[in-house]
């Protein structure tokens, strides 16, 4: 029995680091290296300028992308729920499908980025800049809020932010 129990212990544990991050990959991205379908959990990416990285299929829920430049990166099919992408900058990035739920995305500039099927429920949109993004829907906004100063393209709109929200 006590065999058994061994065993059934180091299947579980060798799942749970399955799920961990993985600080080969995060410090390769950090140095500017594309890493599609690699675990970034928690990855601090702040403050870097990382341009045309591929992260597609990525796992980055709970990173720090926070004043960050990422311009013309892939993020298609991404997992960045409840990442903190504070101020950064996603010029023409690609977010077709990505998970972006509870996701801070305050005052991060999405110029010419793809958001078709991104998943905004629950996002703070709060004085981002969406106006010239594509694929955005309302049935996507509806999911999230923002404040006055978001600026989103012609015709679409977003909840109001309530405190304690986010």
């Amino acid at each position: 029995m006590l065999k058994y129990l061994a065993i059934a212990a180091a299947v579980s544990a060798t799942g749970l680091l399955a799920q961990a991050q993985n600080a080969g990959q995060i410090a390769s991205v950090q140095e500017g290296h594309s890493c599609p379908g690699c675990n970034l959990f928690q990855a601090n990416l702040s403050y870097h300028d990382l341009d045309s990285l591929d992260l597609s299929g990525s796992r980055l829920r709970q990173a720090d992308l926070s004043l960050s430049t990422m311009n013309n990166a892939d993020f298609e099919a991404s997992d960045l729920s409840i990442t903190n992408l504070f101020g950064a900058r996603f010029t023409g990035a690609n977010f077709h499908d990505a998970n972006l739920e509870r996701a801070t995305m305050v005052g991060a500039y999405f110029g010419g980025a793809n958001m078709a099927g991104a998943n905004l429920f629950g996002a703070n949109l709060s004085g981002a800049e969406f106006q010239t993004a594509h694929g955005l829907t309302q049935s996507q906004l509806n999911q999230a809020c923002g404040d006055v100063d978001t600026r989103l393209p012609a015709g679409l709109s977003v909840p109001s932010c309530t405190p304690g929200m986010h």
